[in-house]
């Protein structure tokens, strides 16, 4: 069993959490650190400015911080029989066969190439099924093509902020994206994070369920994650969603606003909210291998096995799976080429001390995990038993993560005991 932390380390966490949050800065947060069966919550400003106080159990947007929890419904479907991480996608997604490829990626949509071959699941899970964000389509002078069909004109709300308020049901969703090329050749680049967003379409169709009720039976509901979904009708716990400007923070998006009311896609790359024990949960199967956490209050059914009854869960053994060891190894480990990698990825020296895994990063410490742009970071780091979760309500600026995030994970790292 991991020693813990130190008195001295959680009060400097303390005085770290404190330094951040204010109205200019960030209006409030909720940062949990864990090690072991010991965990620390600091809840600290206002869901929104001037308004209620931030709660242990706020619900928070977690944008692409979804990405990991999308990874390991496939790969329980994966489990189940119902898909193969490499074969073509074309039986469940016809809409992505036989695809056509930019010559150029920020060239005419008319100008491409056949595709080399069929995209799978595993280049999906991997982000390099051939379409997502590159940053030099946000340093362009003008928008480049394959983003004004994508966004302006097909609203598939992938290539930038999530916005399930636009987003089309999920077989007009992949029908629009199947009419665009793609941008690279099939696994030969990683582009970020449309591949999720595909999976819970792929997932819907392998299973015969609606993606959302996919990650309730597989996901949620083993690991009792029970404030995790696409969306909630407690907007009084939903924190507003704020975007940094020169004049200071703006409303995004408010409580009452696109999550919270089901959406017309439910996106498996940006589309879920969440608390921090919601995350803790989940980040405490994948270090324990896959098995479900010893205590975990659940209900439902998971591999046909019926846990609790209507409306009452049970404590688990910490004995039951939800993944297998090998699907939890493939999910943090490295799982790109340095072919794939030299392209880029969200900005120079994106791949600098980290490479992917299946929808999240991983870093050559052996931590691993993900950042949402509207203003979550989840870090787990197996070495030392410890999971360093960041929610707020402030919209990253650039692709890494604001100095909140970053001196909260390092002084969670300093506050180990020996």
């Amino acid at each position: 069993m991991s020693a813990g932390f130190t008195s001295e380390g959680i009060e400097r966490l303390h005085e770290i959490v404190e330094s951040h949050v204010g109205d200019g800065l960030v209006p409030g947060l909720v940062a949990l650190v864990a090690r072991g069966d010991e965990v620390h919550v600091f809840a600290r400003g206002q869901l929104t400015i001037g308004g209620r106080a931030v709660a242990r159990d706020s619900l928070f947007r977690l944008s692409s911080t979804t990405t990991p929890v999308t990874a390991a419904a496939t790969l329980a479907v994966a489990e189940e029989g119902l898909l193969d991480l490499d074969e073509p996608v074309d039986r469940l997604l016809p809409e992505l066969a036989s695809r056509r490829v930019l010559t150029r990626m920020d060239g005419p949509l008319d100008r491409t190439v056949a595709a080399w071959r069929a995209i799978t699941p595993r280049d999906l899970l991997t982000f390099t099924f051939g379409f997502g964000m590159a940053l030099a389509m946000f340093m362009a002078p003008e928008p480049w093509p394959i983003f004004e069909a994508a966004e302006r004109q097909l609203s598939l709300s992938t290539l930038g902020p999530p916005d399930p308020g636009v987003q089309p049901d999920p077989d007009t969703w992949i029908a629009r994206l199947g009419t665009l090329p793609l941008m690279a050749q099939p696994g030969e680049r990683w582009l970020y994070n449309t591949g999720a967003s595909v999976l819970g379409v792929l997932l819907a169709r392998a299973t015969g369920q609606p993606f959302a009720e996919v990650l309730k039976t597989r996901v949620f509901e083993p690991l009792g994650m029970s404030d995790t979904a696409f969306w909630t009708a407690d907007t009084e716990r939903l924190a507003t969603a704020y975007r940094p400007t020169p004049e200071g923070l703006v409303v995004w998006d408010e409580p009452a606003g696109a999550w919270s009311r089901p959406p017309a896609f439910a996106d498996g790359g940006a589309g879920l909210v969440s608390t921090a024990d919601d995350m803790l949960a989940f980040a405490r199967m994948l270090l324990g291998g896959g098995t479900i956490p010893s205590g975990t209050i659940r209900s439902g059914a998971l591999g046909g096995r019926v846990f609790g009854g209507a409306g009452v869960g049970r404590v688990g053994s910490g004995a039951e799976r939800m993944l297998s060891r090998e699907s939890v190894e493939a999910m943090c480990a490295d799982q790109l080429t340095s072919a794939q990698k030299e392209h880029g990825g969200l900005g120079p020296g994106f791949f600098s001390a980290r490479s992917w895994g299946f929808c999240q990063a991983v870093y050559d410490d052996g931590s691993f995990g993900w950042d949402g742009g509207f203003g979550s970071s989840w870090r787990v780091d197996p070495a030392n038993d410890l999971v360093v979760i960041v929610l707020t309500q402030r919209m990253f600026e650039t692709s890494d993560p604001p100095q909140v995030h970053l001196d909260i994970q390092r002084a969670a790292s300093v506050a180990l005991s020996a």
